[in-house]
């Protein structure tokens, strides 16, 4: 619905997006049978990581995160690009999460712990890194259900170049974190939701929830309840289709078209 929207409001009446399942065995020969009559496609997990091998140039954010969530086709040449950082940093930006604001609170947090707390350690987790990163802060805490599997994670906060503190999901202090970031699928962060609840410590400033269906979540839910500003993963979602349609266009993304149309669908779902 948002790449549509772009095209129709960009006039670009030649132009179409559409689903595609695959798996990661399908990959190579998807990626072959991609003609000239291809600008690019948008990888969900795990295409993200697999894409990677399969790419002639990967830009230099794709690399440190160890994901592509966007693949141009240029010059005969296939190019890979994460456009979910820069998404998330401007779906974080829009709630009123300014930089200055995580760095200083970056500076005021234990070292190890940082300014936020994320769960899940998956490719999102790791594009959360970066975009606190991005927004000047030096570490972060994870919760993770499973520390044995964090190694991506870990390799990513090394290339990155910040500290991580791994804690375990659900079963860890609550140390008043000004930012909380969840990457899990619904349902998974319900039990933070009570936490924060009854938490004796300041609630967060703002809660992102990548989850956009249905809305709110029941952390988000909770989050607003608390005092805290509630990112809606619809946000993310808006902000990282935005630059994929650049990519892909070379034309200027049509924002409020596209969260016109976003809108409207969610509305449609939500009355089923």
């Amino acid at each position: 619905m948002l790449h549509t929207a772009a095209y129709r409001a960009l006039g670009l009446t030649g132009w179409s997006y559409q689903a595609i399942e695959c798996t990661e065995a399908g990959l190579p020969g998807l990626l072959g049978g991609c003609g000239e009559g291809w600008a690019g496609l948008s990888l969900t997990m795990p295409l993200k990581r697999a894409v990677l091998p399969l790419l002639d140039q990967v830009d230099p954010l794709a690399a440190e995160v160890g994901a592509a969530n966007t693949v141009t086709f240029a010059g005969g040449a296939r190019h890979g690009h994460n456009t979910d950082v820069p998404g998330m940093i401007a779906a974080l930006t829009a709630a009123g999460v300014a930089a200055a604001g995580v760095a200083a609170a970056g500076s005021a947090a234990d070292s190890a712990a940082g300014p936020a707390l994320i769960l899940g350690g998956g490719a999102t987790a790791c594009s959360a890194l970066a975009s606190l990163r991005g927004l000047g802060a030096t570490g972060a805490t994870v919760a993770v259900r499973d520390p044995a599997r964090a190694a991506d994670l870990l390799a990513t906060a090394d290339r990155l170049g910040m500290r991580v503190r791994l804690v375990a999901f659900g079963e860890h202090e609550d140390r008043g974190w000004p930012l909380l970031l969840s990457t899990v699928p619904a349902g998974a962060a319900d039990g933070y939701a009570e936490r924060l609840l009854r938490a004796a410590t300041p609630a967060p400033l703002a809660v992102l929830d990548v989850v956009y269906h249905p809305w709110p979540t029941p952390l988000a839910a909770a989050a607003v309840q608390a005092g805290a500003v509630a990112v809606s993963g619809f946000d993310l979602l808006l902000h990282q289709a935005g630059p994929q349609v650049e990519l892909m266009t070379g034309l200027p993304a049509p924002l409020a078209a596209m969260r016109a149309a976003g809108v409207a669908e969610l509305a449609r779902r939500a009355a089923r």
